[in-house]
């Protein structure tokens, strides 16, 4: 796997849809889900989801821990946090 997509996971935000605006690494697993039954979106940001839900689905979230906590350049060390 590459450490450049985990990095990109944790900074991109969602381009449209229901969670438009929410970091990729955010994003509910049954989003991901839906995703998975109807398929993933083409190109690069479908590589993102799926990499995204591989991750949650197999219960790996904290390998992304360490990079999330380097994403907010307002607050370093600190994950950013989205309220809706």
């Amino acid at each position: 796997m590459n450490p450049e997509v985990l990095k990109e996971i944790c900074i991109i935000e969602m381009p449209f849809g229901k969670h438009k605006g929410m970091l990729l690494v955010d994003l509910p697993v049954s989003y991901l889900e839906w995703f998975h039954r109807q398929g993933m979106p083409p190109g690069k940001l479908g590589m993102q989801l799926s990499t995204i839900y591989e991750i949650q689905i197999n219960g790996l979230m904290d390998l992304l821990t360490p990079l999330r906590t380097k994403t907010d350049p307002q607050k370093p060390n600190k994950p950013r946090v989205y309220k809706f």
